[in-house]
């Protein structure tokens, strides 16, 4: 079966851990240390995605996001000093994705038509080694983006999905890390009604509870939740409350459930102290099932299959050791698959999950043709 992936800041891998995602995984996890990556303590053998490897588990499209924060006074994790150097930074990451198309790695995917000819090229064979995956590029937290108009650009370079906030307060939010109280900044009204204007997509991942109520007030557009987990299920401001996820559904808007395991472990973490966080738990006590678990609740709330998603959020920020027991690689996503057949789940109803949702939604909400 093939999968959509919802979320992946896959560019992190490369650029700020000088990773070369072209290779088979197993010659990335091997290649000799060198103390060359950004990103102290995080060694190639925690890499859990490469494009060989998205091949090989039947990944035709990733979420392929561009994410770089200004910090600020209180953030939890590390930011860039200025809003031009996050831009700039955003802008090197989308020339990454750019070569990687170039090359015929990988093709971004800007308006429908593109996505289900990709989609029928995935479908129409067995063999992946030799196609190209698709990318539809989003951005993490719109700190990239320096004043409201500036949108437009971003859209011709090919970005369709925006989140406000990513980790600590953004220049247009509260996000995640910040309390649930806080919201919308000035700036955020303009930034909305511009996306509105483009068809750009709102994603309202990592946003704060009252500034997700309130861009929804405001943005009239489509909305989705890349990589968000279920409050009820797990406790903390990193998931949303049934009130936020039924506003997403109500929209026709699509969940992925996340596979961070922070995300997915029971009793949660202190979300105010990130880096922290790592010794909280064994990996063994979260599993597949309770990924499927935050599906299978989405689809409670909904009455059906048709908004709960995968946006894994690995290969990013998140690397081997941060998934859930049973995930090695991009290709044990496939194990989704036989657990939910084993909750009764149709053939059709997995579908939905694992791709279908998502290329629905994206073939409904991206240009008809650039």
């Amino acid at each position: 079966m093939l999968i959509i992936d919802g979320d992946c800041a896959f560019m992190i891998g490369a650029m700020e851990r000088d990773r070369d995602l072209t290779l088979p995984l197993d010659e990335i996890r091997a290649a000799p240390a060198s103390g060359r990556n950004w990103v102290p303590g995080v060694p190639d053998t925690e890499a859990v995605v490469s494009l060989p490897e998205f091949r090989r588990g039947g990944v035709a499209v990733v979420v392929a996001k561009l994410s770089a924060r200004i910090y600020r006074p209180g953030s939890p994790l590390w930011g860039y000093r200025t809003g031009d150097i996050a831009y700039a930074m955003a802008r090197g990451q989308a020339a990454y994705y750019q070569i990687l198309d170039r090359r015929g790695e990988a093709r971004i995917i800007k308006d429908t038509a593109q996505l289900t000819a990709h989609m029928k090229e995935w479908s129409d064979i067995d063999d992946y080694s030799n196609l190209p995956v698709g990318m539809i590029l989003g951005i993490e937290g719109a700190d990239a983006i320096l004043w409201p108009d500036q949108v437009r650009e971003w859209w011709e370079v090919g970005v369709r999905v925006v989140s406000l906030s990513h980790y600590g307060v953004s220049t247009y939010s509260h996000g995640t890390s910040t309390g649930t109280k806080g919201g919308l900044f000035s700036p955020a009204k303009d930034l909305l009604q511009e996306m509105d204007s483009l068809g750009m997509i709102l994603d309202v991942t990592h946003t704060s509870d009252e500034s997700v109520r309130q861009a929804m007030d405001i943005f009239q557009g489509p909305v989705l939740a890349s990589h968000q987990n279920c409050r009820t299920l797990v406790p903390g401001e990193r998931q949303f409350p049934d009130e936020l996820l039924n506003r997403v559904i109500e929209r026709g808007g699509v969940i992925g459930t996340s596979l961070d395991a922070f995300m997915l472990y029971r009793p949660g973490i202190d979300w105010q102290n990130i880096p922290e966080r790592l010794p909280t738990y064994a990996r063994e006590e979260v599993t597949l099932e309770d990924v499927a678990d935050h599906m299978d609740y989405v689809c409670q709330l909904a009455g059906n299959s048709l908004h709960a998603a995968l946006g894994t959020d690995l290969g990013g920020g998140v690397g081997w050791s941060g998934a859930p027991h049973g995930i090695d690689s991009a290709r044990d996503y496939q194990k989704l698959i036989g657990v939910l057949e084993r909750r009764g789940y149709s053939e059709k109803d997995v579908s939905n999950i694992m791709y279908r949702n998502w290329q629905r939604f994206y073939e409904t909400w991206l240009p008809r043709a650039v």
